[in-house]
């Protein structure tokens, strides 16, 4: 029997693109070098030890927790975020322990339910800044783990604070742009003079970026598949997807559920691997038209490196239109999200004109505080919350709780 050999893209000898750790611009705290890591290295493993990279096990990507043991969860997305990270990386001669510290830091500051919960409390805290969770995962890492004795937060390298706060671009506007949110938690951290905020990402930044829209894209289908709001068959004239349900469906018929499954395995690995490429040969095309091999003319490009083919990106945005329509606003999932919502502004309210119903530590830290101080501390608690706490902690205070079913 003869295995035929894969192909694959050549992997480039030398990248001058690559952020250098031995050239990094070092951390907020001065720190003394680890002899066995590099700062990125050490950045990555700081992150997987945070106690909020842990709660990500028990947060909502779109299905609950307890709507089954193979749904995504923040944590599983996350590692999602950073295979894929690692991978371009890799094909492009990036600096990978980089690209993986931003992929698995990305999410660290959602609040419960996904993007229901982040809803409801951009709504409640709508008085005081509303809430971004890009800003709170920049708090995450800078004040609220509270692990060392010699700082609060984790204190990364500046490398990884700029690419984690760029997750979605430049911060153009200031303190009263679009992303004013995200511009004061900078500047809660002090961070300020240290970042330059109008350029953009490192290409290893990029990398996470990137990968999350493939991550996302590719593992929601498989979940909506999985629970029922899809059919494989649905996604044979979608955008980009199409070809390879075509072909998957050709092979498997009307076979058993175990040849379905595989069938669906089988496309989500290979859109996986074609988008990848695309994003592999584009990046190489874009970066070799810059004035010079070097990570400074990544960040002064004016546009982003690392991103899809035309052609891609126009199949990707039909895709997206069609989770959007069918998974995402689901009358199954928009009616557990509208419950989730509930309970979140029920749990600020409360807190709000009853801070004495905080834990104890919590209801220390609020005591005494104006109301829009107040309600930062509430903001930071709540958004730290698992799904599953935040459910017990609506039913400990308050007679009745919305069944997330």
């Amino acid at each position: 029997m003869t295995v035929a050999k894969a192909k694959t893209l050549p992997i480039d000898a030398h990248s001058g693109f690559a952020t250098n750790p031995h050239a990094s611009r070092g951390r907020l705290i001065a720190e003394p070098a680890c002899p066995m890591r590099t700062p990125f290295q050490r950045d990555r493993d700081r992150i997987v030890h945070a106690t909020a990279f842990r709660r990500l096990t028990h947060k909502t990507q779109v299905f609950l927790y307890h709507e089954g043991d193979h749904y995504r969860t923040r944590l599983t997305h996350s590692l999602e975020v950073a295979q894929i990270a690692r991978a371009l990386a890799r094909m492009l001669s990036l600096n990978e322990d980089l690209a993986e510290a931003l992929a698995l830091a990305h999410d660290l500051g959602h609040p419960p339910f996904g993007h229901a919960g982040e809803r409801a409390l951009d709504t409640a805290m709508a008085g005081f800044g509303g809430f971004d969770h890009n800003a709170k995962s920049l708090d995450i890492v800078t004040r609220l783990e509270r692990k060392y004795a010699a700082f609060d937060g984790l204190n990364l390298t500046f490398e990884t604070l700029d690419g984690l706060i760029k997750h979605n671009g430049p911060l153009p506007g200031g303190a009263t742009g679009p992303h004013r949110a995200v511009i004061a938690a900078i500047e809660r951290a002090g961070l300020t003079p240290h970042l330059s905020l109008e350029l953009y990402a490192s290409a290893e930044a990029q990398a996470a970026a990137i990968a999350d829209d493939i991550a996302y894209n590719n593992h929601d289908i498989d979940d909506g598949l999985r629970a029922g709001l899809i059919e494989l068959d649905d996604l044979s004239d979608v955008p980009l997807v199409g070809p390879f349900v075509r072909d998957a469906l050709a092979n498997v018929g009307t076979a058993s559920d175990d040849r379905r499954q595989r069938a669906v395995y089988e496309v989500n690995r290979r859109m996986i691997t074609v988008m990848i490429a695309d994003v592999v040969a584009e990046a190489r095309t874009r970066l070799a038209a810059l004035p010079e091999a070097s990570p400074g003319a990544v960040l002064h490009a004016g546009r982003p490196m690392l991103t899809f083919s035309a052609s891609v990106t126009v199949g990707l945005a039909g895709l997206k239109a069609f989770l959007f329509e069918r998974v995402y606003r689901h009358t199954r999932v928009m009616t557990v999200m509208r419950s989730a919502e509930s309970i979140v502004r029920d749990l600020v309210s409360l807190y709000m004109t009853s801070p004495d119903k905080l834990p104890p530590e919590w209801a220390a830290r609020v005591t005494g505080l104006d109301e829009p101080a107040r309600a930062a501390r509430i903001a930071d608690f709540v958004a730290g919350m698992t799904d599953r706490y935040a459910i017990e902690e609506h039913r400990r205070l308050f007679d009745a709780t919305p069944e997330l079913r």
